[in-house]
């Protein structure tokens, strides 16, 4: 049996994600098993700005976190942007830390928990950039190559996606977290 067999985990992404930030995550979680469900705020597929196309299983709109066990949230500027200007998508992340579940959240991604209002006093990393707008989010941040926080995996870049795609793995297995809260 795989380590992560039963475990339904949705990817939250729109178009311009960073390919890799959701193709190696993608296929590290299918390969210990987890059943992986495409969540984007429009129906059509969405594509990578590396040309990554990726179907889509479910609307932000029709999304409900306590459908799954885990969130993935891949980076890429323009699709954090979007993304946290969609107020489904905000709700539907914000969900999960309500529910005490996983999240991994990479690169730009973690605009997505800021505008979701759940970094207060939790330590993360991100794209550099993002740093004043985490810590103006109350996050304390830090630059390492991933950081586990009561089930909030955060990363820097796809150079950290190795680390990432462990811990992420590792915390969707671990299941529930009592210090992941909204």
């Amino acid at each position: 049996m795989s380590t992560l067999t039963g475990k339904r985990v949705a990817f939250l992404a729109t178009d311009g994600f960073e390919d890799s930030e959701l193709t190696s995550p993608w296929g590290a979680l299918s390969e210990a098993g987890a059943e992986l469900v495409m969540v984007a705020p429009g129906s059509d597929p969405i594509s990578g700005k590396n040309g990554h196309e990726q179907p889509v299983d479910l609307t932000t709109s029709d999304a409900d976190a306590a459908d799954f066990d885990a969130l993935v949230l891949p980076g890429g500027v323009v699709n954090a942007d979007h993304l946290r200007m969609d107020a489904d998508a905000v709700r539907f992340a914000r969900d999960f830390f309500a529910q005490h579940k996983p999240v991994g959240a990479i690169c730009h991604a973690a605009w997505i928990l800021a505008e979701a209002d759940v970094l207060g006093g939790r330590k993360l990393t991100s794209y550099p950039s993002l740093r004043t707008d985490l810590v103006n989010a109350g996050a304390v941040w830090e630059d390492a190559e991933v950081i586990v926080d009561a089930g909030l995996v955060s990363s820097r870049t796809p150079d950290d996606l190795p680390a990432f795609n462990a811990k992420v793995v590792e915390e969707i297995g671990e299941g529930r977290h009592s210090g992941q809260t909204a």
